[in-house]
C-alpha cells in the first residue's frame, strides 16, 4: 500500500467552507476511486491548509484511479467550484516500512 498525503492550502478563513463544499459535492465522487483515510486541518506550520491522506494498493493502482476520477463527468462539474479556495496544492508519496502499523 502506498500513502499519498495530498495538502490544500486555502483562502484564509475559507477552510470551513471549503471543507463544507468538498463534504457535500466532492467526497461522495472522489471515494469512488481512492480510499480515504483521513482528513485534518493544520494548526501549526503552513496554516489554512487541510490534509487528506489517500490510501492506494500501489502506484500503478493510484494512476489507473486518478485518470478514472479525472475523466469523471461528475467530478469534472465539481471541481471549478473548489478552485477559488485555493492558494496551493502539494502532492507527496508516502511509503510504509517494515514495522509500519499500516501497509
Amino acid at each position: 500500500m502506498i500513502l499519498e498525503m495530498r495538502t490544500y492550502q486555502v483562502q484564509a478563513g475559507k477552510a470551513p467552507e471549503f471543507l463544507k463544499i468538498y463534504q457535500e459535492n466532492g467526497l461522495h465522487i472522489i471515494t469512488r476511486y481512492a480510499n480515504l483515510v483521513g482528513c485534518w486541518t493544520k494548526e501549526s506550520g503552513t496554516l489554512n491548509s487541510i490534509v487528506f491522506l489517500w490510501g492506494y494498493d500501489d502506484f500503478g493502482h493510484r494512476s489507473t484511479q486518478r485518470s478514472l476520477l479525472a475523466a469523471d463527468k461528475e467530478w469534472q462539474a465539481f471541481v471549478p467550484s473548489i478552485l477559488p479556495y485555493l492558494v496551493h496544492q502539494e502532492s507527496v508519496f508516502l511509503n510504509p516500512v517494515s514495522f509500519s502499523p499500516i501497509k
